[in-house]
């Protein structure tokens, strides 16, 4: 990759380049530093700052690589978190002005995985209120912009690790997702991102005060601008930790492929739970056409046996139960008395959403019992197919809108103005039932935005995922930054 500046390099060629003596870490840590300088004052996606400290480790970084003894894998390379994950002496407010004294007194498991791998942490990176958007703005740090066009959203809620990665202000991001919050800003920003099978990659670290359960679908993973790094970063980072890796280790599979040819492909294109933009779609038109005559079966109509309306029902009921803990006992009150006031026969996201925020455990309980029932039919379809690829939005980034409720906005899709929350089915078709998927760059649309593909494959193999992704890095698109930074 020779005339790449290397704060666009990928965090694995990153780390060649130092053990090699090709660069330093902290001549690389002022690289990325430079960048932020230049640009994030447009951009607002690094929010908190701890430079000094980060030099120490630059400067400790070089030592060890000089005595040829790195840390681990990352050795030397800059990185940025989200801001809700837990760094000591700074703060975790999620966007929240309540929490905004929340001062971390100890680093993330995650955070701690990475840096004793090496990695070089400067700051923290913008997320929406609560993490609940796909667009990055609060009342404590300001709204931040898509380095593609300024008056878009960079998606959400890793909304400010997506665009620190796109303009080289970092190498490695840490994220998190329950509902595409790593998979959607990946998508909008031109990136790549991970979302992990459930519960393989600890949550210690990355919770909000008084709270020590992490909740249902929701969890931790990689972002970067290679799959090889996600595949570096997802070893480092998955595993239990604490009083659960006392009791059992984990070792997800390798990937059983190693090109195009082995791979049995699943295309999804749209889908009527939520429209697809056509410029998306001719994206994935592309992606598909590519893979025609390289995988060793590809069908255009293979799905699980289960329809996308239930599993879009079935993931709103659990991802607002997930999500209803934060309500007080008035929001609780006025909102079970919506419900009882409301039409047995209102199929509306709204109301769909208070249900169940006030659902009984009870009712709560048969919704897991079809989750998981709907999980194994997931399985059996993996039987057939290693991935199934798929929009990871219903279009490409869109333009700012802090407006009202999320589930108030619009966004124009084929011309269209409809629902943004229409899109939650592309986040909860794999998520809600604990399984992998990434995304990668497949290409720009006809207004010059990027778009990603969603690659989603069966419950643990994570690697098999990454390593489609890889392949199509490699043989086909990869991450190219956007103009001018």
């Amino acid at each position: 990759m020779p005339g790449i500046p290397a704060h666009y390099r990928s965090a694995t060629d990153l780390a060649r380049l130092l053990r090699a003596s090709k660069l330093t870490a902290r001549g690389l840590l002022e690289q990325c530093l430079d960048q932020y300088a230049r640009h994030n004052g447009a951009l607002n996606a690094v929010v908190v700052t701890d430079i000094p400290r980060a030099r120490k480790a630059a400067a400790a970084a070089d030592r060890r690589l000089k005595a040829g003894k790195p840390l681990g894998p990352f050795d030397g390379v800059p990185m940025t978190a989200k801001e809700s994950f837990d760094w000591t002496g700074t703060p975790s407010t999620w966007g929240d002005p309540r929490f905004k004294d929340n001062i971390a007194s100890s680093d993330a498991v995650a955070i701690t995985r990475l840096t004793a791998a090496g990695a070089v942490i400067y700051g923290k990176t913008n997320v929406p209120l609560m993490l609940a958007d796909w667009q990055s703005y609060n009342a404590i740090y300001g709204t931040t912009n898509n380095p593609w066009d300024l008056t878009r959203s960079p998606g959400g809620s890793s909304g400010g690790s997506a665009v620190a990665l796109a303009t080289g202000m970092s190498a490695l991001e840490i994220g998190s997702d329950i509902g595409a919050s790593i998979r959607n800003p990946a998508h909008y920003c031109g990136v790549y991102g991970h979302k992990p099978s459930y519960g393989v990659v600890p949550y210690q670290g990355h919770l909000l005060p008084g709270i020590v359960q992490p909740g249902d679908i929701t969890v931790a993973g990689p972002l970067a601008r290679s799959a090889r790094d996600l595949a570096t970063m997802m070893k480092l980072l998955a595993g239990p930790e604490g009083a659960e890796a006392r009791a059992y280790s984990l070792k997800l599979p390798a990937a059983r492929q190693t090109s195009l040819k082995e791979f049995r492909v699943a295309v999804m294109f749209t889908d009527e739970q939520s429209e697809v933009d056509l410029g998306v779609q001719d994206l994935l038109g592309r992606l598909t056409g590519f893979l025609g005559k390289r995988v060793k079966k590809l069908s255009t109509a293979a799905r699980p046996s289960f329809s996308t309306k239930e599993a879009m029902d079935v993931y709103i009921a659990l991802l607002r139960s997930a999500t209803s803990r934060r309500q007080s006992d008035q929001d609780f009150a006025t909102n079970a008395a919506k419900v009882a006031a409301s039409d047995p026969e209102d199929d509306s996201y709204l109301t769909k959403m208070l249900r169940a925020y006030v659902l009984s455990h009870r009712n709560w309980l048969k919704v897991n019992e079809r989750r998981h029932q709907m999980r194994l039919l997931w399985e059996q379809f993996f039987d057939d197919w290693d991935v199934m690829i798929c929009p990871a939005a219903a279009s490409a980034a869109f333009p700012h809108d802090h407006e009202g409720e999320r589930h108030e906005r619009k966004i124009i899709v084929n011309g269209k103005h409809v629902p943004t929350t229409d899109q939650l089915f592309w986040a909860g078709y794999s998520g809600c039932f604990h399984l992998p998927s990434t995304v990668a760059p497949m290409g720009l649309t006809p207004e010059g935005l990027p778009a990603g593909v969603q690659i989603i494959t069966r419950q643990y193999d994570d690697f098999t995922a990454i390593r489609f992704a890889e392949l199509l890095e490699k043989e086909y698109h990869g991450f190219v930054p956007p103009p001018g930074y």
